[in-house]
């Protein structure tokens, strides 16, 4: 009995050393990015991603949560709108700040992740006129500290979170081509 205890703690053991080898290989950063050509132009996009107020309509993370808590404070909307939220394990919690707002073209916010783990993160919106219609970008960036790197060894990142990022620049896409 005694032998086959000390062999699962030994296959146990190595496998740990595996997981944080692998996480060691990780990068030091992260960064998501998903993009969608939409027919309308950049004024209309703008005001939908500049106000926070109005995440509700396209945002893929509000309708996850009936019950979120959400509160705004700063300005209504654009350079210095804030946003924060608390809500069950798939939303978490967190703030956002909205710390570039260049019209029509870029919105920068400061993202402060609390739960369920704490990240300190960037994203970032461009809207660049194409013609008739707009190129949409959204990308988060951010560091990776080594917890998250053992994570990123059992999950993909930007499959996760980019999923999320397609779904809304879809739901932008379909409010603002009626």
């Amino acid at each position: 009995m005694l032998k086959i205890i000390a062999g699962v703690a030994a296959v146990l053991a190595v496998a740990i050393v595996i997981v944080l080898i692998l996480a060691a290989t990780k990068p030091d950063t992260f960064q998501v990015t998903r993009a969608a050509t939409i027919n309308a132009p950049a004024a209309k996009i703008f005001p939908l991603i500049a106000d926070f107020h109005q995440w509700g309509q396209w945002s893929p993370w509000e309708h996850k949560d009936p019950a979120m808590q959400r509160t705004f404070s700063g300005a209504n909307s654009g350079l210095g709108a804030v946003y924060a939220w608390e809500g069950n394990g798939q939303v978490g919690s967190g703030r956002m700040e909205i710390i570039e707002a260049t019209v029509p073209g870029k919105i920068g916010i400061k993202l402060d992740f609390i739960k369920p783990f704490e990240g300190h993160n960037v994203a970032e919106f461009t809207m660049l006129p194409q013609g008739n219609t707009t190129l949409v970008t959204w990308t988060m960036h951010g560091p990776t500290p080594f917890l998250g790197k053992i994570i990123h060894v059992f999950m993909n990142m930007d499959n996760m979170v980019g999923k999320d990022f397609s779904a809304g620049l879809a739901s932008l896409k379909s409010i603002t081509e009626k």
